[in-house]
């Protein structure tokens, strides 16, 4: 028998387990994974703008770089180095064209914020994708 707090964890309407690999990713980590996408999209617009700052170079480095990675490999590299994914739902391959959508989505931040009880972004809603866990970490409680 599961407990009232098993019984709504999120993901479990999505068929996702209550935690380690394929689990809904937390939201902090999501905020670090999208922290580090920027400072990396922000030195390599460096790279071709210096000495001058980038100013909104970054801002088009970051959406080809998410759009393309999260497209063709599931994550971005903040993602990937903090073992989360961006899967489909629905069994479809991969998030593929959906990408493009999202990432507009994930840019205005906004949409990102009105989350649902699976702690569902409104762009992962709208492009049917979840964001899980790839790998356990250290800092994840065990099963």
């Amino acid at each position: 028998m599961m407990t009232g707090e098993e019984e709504g964890y999120p993901g479990r309407r999505l068929g996702l387990p209550a935690s380690g690999i394929g689990s809904i990713a937390p939201m902090g980590v999501r905020v670090g994974a999208f922290s580090v996408d920027l400072l990396l999209s922000f030195l390599i617009a460096l790279l071709f703008t210096r000495p001058e700052l980038p100013r909104n170079w970054s801002l088009l480095v970051w959406f080809l770089m998410t759009v393309f990675t999260v497209g063709l490999f599931g994550s971005s590299p903040g993602q990937a180095l903090c073992g989360l994914r961006v899967a489909p739902l629905h069994g479809q391959a991969l998030v593929g064209v959906w990408a493009i959508p999202r990432t507009v989505l994930t840019f205005l931040i906004v949409p990102v914020l009105i989350t649902d009880r699976d702690g569902r972004g409104l762009h992962d809603r709208l492009c049917r994708t979840v964001v899980i866990r790839s790998r356990v970490t250290m800092r994840q409680p065990s099963s």
